[in-house]
């Protein structure tokens, strides 16, 4: 089963959620040779609670992934904490649901909140799978945090971002070192938010998972491989370029003007 557990169903924070543009990411996402995915949306993006509600009006959600043109769709979301960092959540519906609101009050970089709070609160959810998103990345790094903290999480995220910003070779021996320092598996995510990005770096798991609880086991038991494109730059390069006229279109028509 080869999934991408780092995904954007909007195009930035500040546009409202597309369904339609989201369809067309689906249709792409099968199209790259994709089974699944774990939407990890930002939780303080513009209206978040309307990502999931829209998918509920238009796909049956089986309890544990949305079900869309042959592509399983589980739901999450990324969190910033306040030491600076971003932590991906994946889970339940119901479970991302209360963490969200969970969250309520901690949305602004003055209010973010603790990473020893927030892995008590996914502690609520033992299926939850908890990934450190991009440790590596200048502007949200994670490597200077409290090892015993960041030993708590399932996994790291070798970002499909990280590997063209910061070369491919620099990034994957980083991760493999933090890995070895923490005690904790390598899983890939392409950070997409476009949908040029995905298949650029993804997650082949040994049998196929219908739950969280299964990818959690897969990722703990290390039963997958990591796939990279090798035309990864070229497509993250086209995507960041695509995604800021996307969004900047987007944004006029949604203000009216």
């Amino acid at each position: 089963m080869n999934i991408d557990l780092h995904t954007h169903a909007k195009l930035s924070k500040k546009v409202d959620f597309s369904l339609a543009y989201f369809q067309e990411m689906v249709k792409v996402a099968v199209q790259r040779g994709l089974d699944a995915i774990a939407i990890t949306e930002h939780f303080n993006t513009k209206n978040f609670a309307d990502v999931y509600r829209t998918l509920d009006e238009h796909y049956h959600y089986n309890g544990h992934y949305y079900e869309m043109e042959g592509l399983k769709v589980f739901p999450g979301m990324e969190v910033d904490i306040g030491e600076v960092g971003h932590i991906l959540c994946i889970g339940e519906l119901g479970q991302i649901r209360a963490l969200r609101e969970a969250l309520n009050g901690h949305e602004t970089k003055r209010q973010f909140i603790p990473f020893a709070a927030l892995l008590q609160l996914t502690a609520s959810y033992p299926d939850m799978l908890v990934i450190g998103a991009h440790p590596f990345r200048e502007s949200t790094p994670l490597i200077d945090l409290d090892p015993a903290l960041l030993g708590q999480l399932d996994a790291i995220d070798l970002n499909g971002k990280d590997l063209y910003s910061r070369g491919i070779k620099q990034n994957c021996a980083d991760l493999e070192a933090l890995s070895k320092q923490i005690n904790k598996p390598v899983v890939a995510g392409s950070d997409t938010h476009h949908y040029m990005q995905y298949g650029v770096v993804y997650n082949t798991f040994h049998t196929t998972c219908e739950t969280v609880a299964q990818l959690k086991k897969q990722i703990i038991d290390q039963a997958f491989t990591i796939n990279i494109d090798e035309n990864l730059p070229v497509h993250v390069a086209e995507a960041v370029r695509l995604k800021d006229i996307a969004k900047n279109e987007m944004i006029l028509t949604q203000s009216g003007k």
